[in-house]
């Protein structure tokens, strides 16, 4: 499954805390400096479950499943993760 985990951080904390949950939760990729994307045998609620208690009441979170029918404007290595996992835009 791809997982799209995507956040607005509006605290002074460290959020190093964070970032190591999320590579915790499968393979992953970041690329945009406010997203991951992450190649993971756990739901989005799974995945959720294990970053949500890294950020703090006023910081926004969101955790998706990406499917097909995606585009953007990204850097071919990009492209070539998402497909070398089975997920193509085409």
């Amino acid at each position: 499954m791809i997982i799209i985990v995507s956040y607005d951080l509006k605290g002074g904390k460290d959020y190093t805390p964070l970032y190591e949950a999320i590579k915790a939760q499968g393979a992953w990729w970041h690329y945009l400096t406010a997203t991951w994307i992450l190649s993971t045998t756990k739901t989005a609620d799974q995945v959720y479950n294990g970053i949500c208690g890294q950020i703090l009441a006023n910081d926004r979170l969101f955790v998706g499943t990406l499917a097909p029918g995606y585009e953007g404007w990204l850097a071919k290595d990009a492209w070539d993760w998402l497909k070398s996992r089975g997920l193509n835009t085409r």
